[in-house]
């Protein structure tokens, strides 16, 4: 991968180009052997009407399943690599056909829920149920099965569904589609049955670490972004560990990541933490374990929960290697504080300011109202080097924050996506951060508030029945104390 004065290129869009090359390669000459069978020649990009009919006869073919295994695979090689030559157009064309033409036989199924029904005795019973459970099962998922057979089969269905996920989203701001929403939902359930945590593999990442797994790290980074080599290698020395989850099928794809930093006392300000030219801490000498990235880094495989087995397998790798480390917490971002935020302000919501915050927030910025002065506060570059400012947007920040971590809910659960994966784990709210993460990315989502989450082993499975349980979120005196100011 290029470089650039210390920084690195966009990574993904190379990286994806040279997997899909990889693919199409590997798969050539095995669907060379269907093409002789079948014939129809290649479809064009952009899938044409003329060319679905071909798509439809090569699907069908692949899920009668005639001949033998190496037929099987032959077919289902050309149809994958028929997929991958089309562009982001064809691709939708090809899961609509998927989705719409090959689901649930529905005339199967009602008469095998009737033989069933009618049974006489308890093994016609049985060999009617089984009827049923076969008829329920879709034939598509017979077609998307075979992929799991090829070379790199696996991560061709977790990208595949990655594409349906995003097609379905955008059909569902006209109004959704339920063919392609039923297609997602089958393959994340055939995904979840395949990824299974038990299958799992738990590796720790290193500098020393082939060059590809490496530059996929900073491709996948999604919380704090790597800005150069230098910055991994930081991020990789001997005072930090990375653990990845690999699946068996798929040895080189990091399925979801940690980054954790070994220190003295709990970590408050990430670009601290991350700080390259800061000096290596011993990590014989670390009481505290920080994680302070985690990062899904197969978007196929959203809706499939590995964070809460990556942390609790993290912890006990920890443990085991420096039984010196006394916390395990984290450094979270907070990324939707800022946006709730703003809709409280648009809102005019009474007592959202105490009446001094009102007062000084009103001082410092000569606005008509307090709420109106906090907002074009926050609107205002470089309001946090501004020290007047800072000194009023403290106190009103770090109580409202508080607000939104442990008292705003949707459904019974947080409204921050992180607190909630954190608070299902068995974590509990520890303390607040101010102006922890002055990026901007930090400032935009959350006004550089940052979280520690605590993991305090001992109260792990009783923190997480009373939030599972009884949706009561667990938080330290401090962050109980904020909300009370």
């Amino acid at each position: 991968m290029s470089t650039q004065n210390g920084g690195l290129q966009p990574a993904s869009a190379t990286l994806l180009d040279r997997t899909l090359r990889n693919l199409r390669g590997t798969w050539r000459g095995i669907a060379a052997q269907a093409r002789q069978r079948i014939g129809g020649g290649a479809l064009r990009p952009d899938l044409p009407d003329e060319d679905v009919p071909r798509l439809k006869e090569r699907m069908e073919e692949c899920i009668a399943g005639r001949g033998g295994e190496v037929s099987a695979r032959a077919r289902a090689a050309d149809l994958g690599r028929a997929y991958l030559n089309l562009d982001p157009a064809g691709r939708r064309r090809f899961l609509e056909v998927v989705a719409g033409n090959f689901g649930i036989d529905h005339d199967a199924v009602a008469a095998a829920a009737r033989a069933m029904l009618d049974a006489a005795d308890e093994p016609q019973r049985m060999q009617a149920v089984a009827r049923l459970r076969d008829a329920l099962v879709p034939a598509r998922q017979r077609l998307l099965t075979q992929f799991n057979a090829l070379p790199e089969g696996v991560k061709f269905l977790v990208d595949m569904r990655a594409d349906v996920m995003a097609h379905a989203a955008s059909a569902a701001k006209q109004g959704g589609d339920p063919a392609l929403e039923a297609l997602d939902d089958e393959m994340r359930r055939l995904l979840a049955a395949w990824f299974d945590v038990g299958f799992l593999d738990l590796r720790r990442i290193t500098w020393a670490s082939p060059a590809q797994l490496l530059e996929k790290l900073i491709a996948y980074e999604a919380v704090h972004a790597i800005r150069s080599w230098d910055d991994l290698k930081n991020r990789l020395d001997s005072d930090r560990r990375c653990f990845a989850f690999f699946h068996p099928r798929m040895p080189d794809e990091p399925l979801i990541f940690v980054e954790v930093a070994l220190v003295r006392s709990m970590a408050d300000n990430i670009q601290t933490l991350l700080d390259e030219t800061a000096a290596r801490q011993d990590p014989g000498k670390a009481d505290t374990a920080i994680f302070y990235s985690i990062s899904n880094a197969q978007k196929g495989l959203a809706g499939i929960s590995f964070g809460n087995f990556l942390i609790k397998r993290v912890v006990d790798e920890l443990a085991h290697e420096l039984p010196n480390l006394r916390t395990f917490a984290t450094l979270s971002p907070i990324p939707g504080f800022r946006a709730w935020l703003d809709r409280r302000l648009a809102a005019d919501e009474a007592d959202l300011l105490t009446l001094p915050e009102e007062q000084d927030l009103i001082s410092a910025t000569r606005a008509a109202n307090a709420r109106a002065g906090l907002a074009q506060l926050l609107a205002e570059p470089g309001w946090h080097e501004r020290p007047e400012y800072a000194a009023v947007a403290k106190g009103p920040l770090t109580r409202l924050c508080a607000r939104y971590l442990v008292r705003e809910q949707r459904g019974g659960r947080p409204l921050d996506p992180v607190a909630r994966f954190h608070l299902t784990n068995g974590a509990r709210v520890e303390r607040i951060n101010w102006l922890a993460d002055i990026s901007q990315k930090g400032l935009r989502e959350s006004a550089g508030m940052m979280v520690n989450y605590l993991y305090r082993l001992a109260e792990i499975d009783e923190n997480h029945e009373a939030f599972m349980g009884e949706g009561r979120i667990v938080a330290s005196s401090a962050v109980t104390g904020a909300l009370k100011r």
